[in-house]
Parts: C-alpha cells; sequence; structure tokens
C-alpha cells in the first residue's frame, strides 16, 4: 500500500511504479477525500504512460459511499474497492452507505475487498455478540467472541453485497488482526466457513526485524495449511526506508515456502571462525543486489530466470557441494585456503578464479549463464 498523500498524484504513481518494479501485483491506495478521488484517474492515466499495468485497489473508509458516488471516473479507474464494515456508518446509515458502495462495484463491474479489522470493528455486532455470549450456560471468553465478531462482520458483509448484485466471484474477504495466533485462529475459522477467496495479513506488525519476524510466523503457518490468495507484509518503515520493503518481505515468504517464485535465489554460508574475511559477504550482497537490479528487465527477456539457483559459499567445508546443488556457484577461499575460487555451472566445476576481480568476473559469468539458459533460441532460416 502505498503511503503517499493520493493527492499528490506525481508522487503516488511514482511510488505505485517502484512498488510494482519490486514485484507487487496489486497496490492499495488511500482514497479519503475528494481531492484524492479527484487525483485518481490522473495516478492511472501516468502508470499506463509508464507501462505500469499493476491494477489499483482503493482504500475507502468513512465517506466512501459519497467519494464513488460523486467521483464515477476515480470508480472507474479503480480495479477494486476495499470496504470496511465497521467504518461505514452506523445503524441505519450503515446498511445504506455499505449498500451505496457495493452498487458502485456492481454498475462498474469492480471486485471488492471486504476488510474487517479488529482494531475498527462494527461495535455494534460486537456489543450484540456479547450479550448474546453472556447468555450462554457456559460462556465464551472475551478473545473467542472477538473471533466471531470478526468473522460474522465480514461473512454477513459479503452476504448482503451478493444480494445486491456483487458476484460471488468478485468478493475477497479479509480479517486482520496483529497478534500472530490471533490470526492464525481467525483465518483458520474463516477458510473453514466459507469459499470466497482471501487476503492474508497482520496488520500493525510493526517494525524492522519484529515485524518482519511476526508476519512471517503467521502468515506462513495459514500458506502451508492452502489459506490464502493474497498477502501483504504490513511494516511500519524506519526513516528513509523504501516502501518496497514490504512488497521484497512479502515474495521472500512466498519463494521461501516454495509457492512461488519471483527473483533468482541466492544461497550462501553465515560465516564463522574459517571465513574471517568479509569477501564472500561482500560478494553475497553483490550478487544478490545485482540479480535484484537486473530483474526487471530479464522478467521479460528471460522467462523463467526467477528459478535460477546461485550459491556463494565462503570456504571449503560446504562450498563445493552447495555450488554444485545450485544452478551455478562460486566457493571462495577460507581463511588459510589457497587464494582460488573454484566455479560451478550446472554441477561442475568449470574454472577457478583468482585475484582481486573475482566479484566482478562471477557476476559476468552469472549474466553469460542467464542469457545462454533462458535466453530466446536463435531463429533459423532454410533455404
Amino acid at each position: 500500500m502505498t503511503n503517499t498523500d493520493t493527492s499528490d498524484a506525481i508522487a503516488t504513481a511514482i511510488q505505485v511504479k517502484e512498488l510494482s518494479i519490486a514485484g507487487s501485483e496489486l497496490v492499495r491506495i488511500t482514497v479519503d477525500t475528494p481531492e484524492a478521488a479527484q487525483a485518481v484517474p490522473y495516478i492511472r492515466e501516468q502508470l499506463d504512460r509508464m507501462g505500469i499495468t499493476t491494477p489499483l485497489i482503493g482504500d475507502f473508509h468513512f465517506n466512501g459511499h459519497r467519494l464513488l458516488s460523486e467521483f464515477p471516473d476515480c470508480a472507474q479507474s479503480l480495479s477494486k474497492y476495499r470496504i470496511n464494515p465497521g467504518n461505514v456508518g452506523k445503524g441505519d446509515k450503515r446498511d445504506r452507505q455499505f449498500g451505496q458502495m457495493i452498487e458502485a462495484a456492481v454498475r462498474w463491474d469492480k471486485a471488492v475487498r471486504i476488510g474487517v479489522n479488529w482494531g475498527s470493528l462494527d461495535q455494534e455486532l460486537l456489543a450484540s455478540l456479547m450479550d448474546q455470549n453472556s447468555r450462554r450456560d457456559r460462556p465464551w471468553d472475551a478473545k473467542p467472541v472477538m473471533y466471531e465478531a470478526l468473522i460474522s462482520s465480514a461473512l454477513e458483509s459479503a452476504e448482503r453485497a451478493q444480494e445486491i448484485g456483487l458476484n460471488a466471484a468478485q468478493i475477497m474477504l479479509s480479517c486482520k488482526v496483529s497478534g500472530v495466533q490471533d490470526l492464525v485462529a481467525v483465518y483458520r475459522e474463516l477458510g473453514r466457513r466459507c469459499s470466497y477467496p482471501l487476503h492474508l495479513g497482520l496488520t500493525e506488525a510493526g517494525m524492522g526485524t519484529k515485524g518482519t519476524v511476526a508476519s512471517t510466523a503467521a502468515l506462513s503457518v495459514l500458506l502451508q495449511e492452502g489459506i490464502g490468495d493474497t498477502i501483504r507484509v504490513s511494516l511500519t518503515p524506519a526513516p528513509g526506508e523504501a516502501r518496497a520493503q514490504e512488497v521484497v518481505i512479502a515474495a521472500e515468504i512466498l519463494q521461501a515456502l516454495g509457492l512461488r517464485n519471483f527473483v533468482p535465489s541466492v544461497t550462501a554460508c553465515p560465516g564463522c571462525g574459517r571465513t574471517t574475511s568479509t569477501t564472500f559477504q561482500e560478494l553475497t550482497q553483490q550478487i544478490d543486489a545485482f540479480l535484484r537490479e537486473k530483474m526487471p528487465v530479464w522478467r521479460t527477456n528471460f522467462p523463467g530466470v526467477e528459478n535460477l539457483k546461485v550459491a556463494v559459499m565462503g570456504c571449503i567445508v560446504n562450498g563445493p557441494g552447495e555450488s554444485k546443488h545450485a544452478d551455478i556457484g562460486i566457493s571462495l577461499p577460507g581463511t588459510g585456503e589457497a587464494p582460488a575460487a573454484p566455479v560451478f555451472i550446472d554441477g561442475e566445476k568449470c574454472m577457478t578464479l583468482r585475484g582481486d576481480s573475482i566479484a566482478r568476473e562471477f557476476q559476468a559469468i552469472v549474466e553469460s549463464y542467464i542469457q545462454r539458459r533462458f535466453g530466446a533460441p536463435p531463429v533459423s532460416f532454410k533455404p
């Protein structure tokens, strides 16, 4: 999701482009004011000019019914609307305003994510379920009631959307919480009770390693069980940190689980007393950055390159073996080892690099291998 002011169409389009290049296949933008709604068509136009086809999702709260009605160009330019049932109004207004948003989706043939969040849960529904729980012979603890409120809000809203005329295939659900075990419990039950596509995300996951680890733990459990169709990693960015970092982590989760491949994987050793030099660390960093930098072009020119496996190892213990298991690998000399770096391609030792330009030479070898393996075969013309 972008964190720009959506009314700044240029800044928002640039960030969407950055997220798309990083691997994001859907991008959500905040649509909270008339100025933001007016900017959406121009954002779409700028993206189209840049050749960025990534679909845009409009994130609506509180006034989405008015914005979708008053700004039809905005409604048409978006590919999906995110609607939070807890923020569409209270009492009679809730049903009417939710209905207006769904009617807009039906009118413009758009998908909708009904996104419930425990930080903005429908308080009337929660209070009703709490009352029902108090009348049980054996009342539940408060947390299961909260789970039920999240799930009921999503399912009842989806049912209402279908009654208004939205096709079931255009509905996606999410029930986001900020606790790992809470998320797993809610989505297991939600997945058991419906067949709608599900969007996963640990909301307000936090910053840095905390947010990364928590998101990975929660999403991996569910994805391994076959639950989830789209994901987002919600990180608090460090000052100056690229917004695309959360996209990189989401892709890494899917790739680590073997569900999707986005960039060539780099196997590298952690280092030990046998590798007191920083050479293998520097080379690993260079190769990883090189592969990510080239992927936007390679993805088009070399289909399948995302499945490439590269190894950068730091000593003779596991270096040759890991390099043989990879498509292409290098085993650098560890402390006290001969200053030689054997290179293995498709399981066979093919050369040994020496000197101060090992990193540059290995990078060229990797690029040559990619062109040879994943490039289109030459066209032959018969007389």
